[in-house]
């Protein structure tokens, strides 16, 4: 009996929190920016192994609704880091045929973040290979309430739709409308939680988690998380 491929039955939607850029700087020594620039350089990396593995779409967590608790030098430093790296990575990007998406509330980001996302965005929009997603800006338990709250409104202009609601309609209301369903989330760092991540999409995702700090995840890492993932016995509640 052949072994199930990576191209037929690996995952083609993976979600990704990236964390330990900070743990990753300290203990090398090094401010916690250090750790934030070496991650973001390692999304290239991590991209690129992302299509060579045949998956559809990557989706990353790189700023969450909490972040902004952090200091503020540190925010100012991830807003500029971000607009840095899509500069020098929009171009080589669209030779690669990827895509760009955004979920999250980005109206809270400066300007300059903002009208280089857009920038970015509109740049690679023509482009149909793989999706490279950021989650920004982004809670899932904000994004949720803000879905009840558009569904609400509608609602009230048209009672029917009350009982039209299923989860298909309702999943319109979220970011992710249109977006594949997440086959695979990772967690890099050792933590085993979710963080206000992707609650809704992730309701039959497998979850795999790994010791190893965000910029030092290789491409290694990612294949042997997609390898794992095609050996598991997915069933979605039935036998």
């Amino acid at each position: 009996m052949s072994q199930p491929s990576l191209k037929e039955n690996g995952p083609k939607h993976v979600a990704i929190i990236m964390d330990g850029n900070g743990r990753w700087a300290k203990k090398k020594g090094l401010v916690r920016s250090m750790g934030h620039e070496r991650g973001g350089n390692q999304v290239r990396e991590i991209l690129r192994a992302a299509f060579d593995l045949h998956m559809d779409q990557l989706t990353l967590y790189a700023f969450s609704t909490e972040n902004w608790k952090r200091p503020k030098a540190e925010v100012s430093f991830l807003q500029n880091l971000l607009v840095k790296f899509l500069k020098s990575e929009t171009k080589q990007l669209n030779e690669d045929n990827v895509r760009l998406k955004v979920i999250g509330d980005t109206t809270a980001f400066n300007k300059k973040v903002q009208k280089q996302l857009e920038d970015s965005k509109e740049a690679l929009q023509d482009n149909d290979g793989i999706v490279l997603c950021l989650a920004l800006n982004y809670g899932s338990r904000h994004e949720i309430l803000r879905a009840c709250k558009n569904f609400a409104l509608q609602a009230q202009e048209n009672p029917g739709h009350i009982e039209e609601l299923n989860e298909e309609i309702f999943s319109d209301y979220l970011y992710t409308k249109g977006m594949p369903e997440v086959d695979l989330l990772i967690r890099t760092a050792g933590e085993q939680r979710l963080s206000n991540y992707l609650l809704w999409q992730l309701s039959y995702a497998e979850l795999y988690f790994v010791d190893v700090f965000w910029p030092d995840f290789t491409p290694d890492h990612l294949q042997e998380a997609a390898e794992n993932f095609i050996n598991r016995d997915r069933r979605f509640g039935g036998l």
